[in-house]
């Protein structure tokens, strides 16, 4: 129960941070990746999400991150048949 709590903290922290960020990462990142360390606010970009991932966790190896898309609402979207 305590790390579904950890990473719904995780998401609330990381999305609050992604909102105050996004304005100034969308004029020079727009399309990528960031992945956002949420108790320090650091944050890092990639063209991949694994970029991004892999730049936070050469400073932070043991953390989990919030991952965003730059200039959309989600990061990831699923399409397929029903």
């Amino acid at each position: 129960m305590s790390s579904n709590i950890n990473i719904r903290n995780i998401g609330e922290k990381g999305r609050a941070i992604f909102k105050k960020i996004s304005e100034e990462l969308e004029r020079d990142y727009r399309g990528k990746f960031v992945a956002i360390e949420v108790d320090s606010s650091d944050y890092f970009v990639g063209d991949t999400v694994i970029e991004a991932d892999e730049k936070a966790k050469e400073k932070y190896p043991d953390k989990i991150f919030y991952l965003g898309r730059i200039g959309y609402r989600t990061a990831f979207s699923f399409h397929g048949r029903r």
